[in-house]
């Protein structure tokens, strides 16, 4: 195995175990999104079958209670966002619509 696939082997066994570290400390993940006619989140659906509407979402999401996402402020408002890592898959562009 070449120093790439060792690399890229330690960062998805990072991932696994961040993982377990989030059932660990109550994080929850979100699976799901519900958007508007514009195509914008409205709100979000966590593994727990929690359903948030945005200004929720944003608070425990602050608050460190969801897991893999960050809060930025662009646009004069604060903005939910897909921690960056690499993982198109959990996006919350690419989750399942409820």
């Amino acid at each position: 195995m070449d120093q790439f696939e060792a690399a890229y082997q330690s960062y998805k066994a990072q991932h696994t175990s961040a993982k377990q570290s989030d059932i660990q400390t109550g994080q929850e993940d979100i699976i799901a999104v519900r958007r508007n006619e514009e195509d914008n989140i409205i709100a979000v659906k966590t593994n727990t079958g929690r359903e948030l509407d945005y200004p929720a979402a944003l608070s425990e999401a602050k608050a460190g209670k969801l897991s893999h996402v960050d809060v930025f402020h662009k646009y004069g408002r604060d903005i939910l966002r897909s921690e960056p890592d690499g993982i198109k898959e959990n996006n919350l562009s690419e989750l399942p619509d409820f």
